[in-house]
């Protein structure tokens, strides 16, 4: 049991992993969505635009890249997703801001986004249910090793979250507590 400790802990260390970092100019970690992230429906005003992402260091052996937005605390058993976007390229280092729009034309080229949980392809902002804590919304990239994750057009957030941790060589984490109402 303790070989199996010092194992997590050297790779938890590793330089290629510890560098590993996503920002963005619109998300700061430990502090909650603007409402150009929240979304725009379910009693929620917000502008539904995806937030300028920005990452570096990826870890050695990065043959593309995931994104996701996920909601633990939303009650449903099972969190929510709010937005995925895979098989983005290893040579890529940023997303524009507004890169979930539904129409897909500001994600890159060969890029995919994956249905979320509200029910379309692309990015669904921010929105808790009325009078609820905070919830921690985790804004995540993956550094991966495969250059493409081939799943049905109508998977699921948790079938594309499977096989992202399957091939996951490294994550960089931003987590914005909101409560949007």
């Amino acid at each position: 049991m303790r070989n199996i400790f010092l194992i997590i802990s050297l790779l938890l260390s590793s330089p290629a992993i510890a560098n590993f970092t996503l920002s963005s100019p619109s998300v700061t970690n430990g502090q909650s969505f603007s409402n150009e992230q929240l979304f725009n429906q379910w009693g929620c005003t917000g502008k539904n635009i995806s937030p300028e992402l920005n990452w570096t260091d990826p870890p050695a052996g990065t043959k593309s890249f995931a994104i996701t937005l996920y909601d633990p605390d939303a009650p449903t058993g099972s969190g929510w997703w709010h937005w995925l976007v895979l098989n983005i390229e290893p040579t890529i280092r940023t997303l524009a801001a507004d890169a979930g729009n539904l129409s897909q034309k500001n994600i890159p080229a060969g890029s995919r986004m994956i249905r979320n949980d509200f029910g379309f392809f692309g990015y669904g902002g921010a929105c808790p249910p009325p009078n609820a804590k905070p919830h921690q919304y985790h804004l995540t990239i993956y550094a991966l090793d495969t250059d493409k994750i081939s799943i049905p057009k109508d998977a699921s957030g948790a079938l594309a979250g499977y096989y992202i941790l399957q091939h996951s060589l490294a994550k960089s984490v931003l987590i914005a507590p909101t409560n949007a109402r």
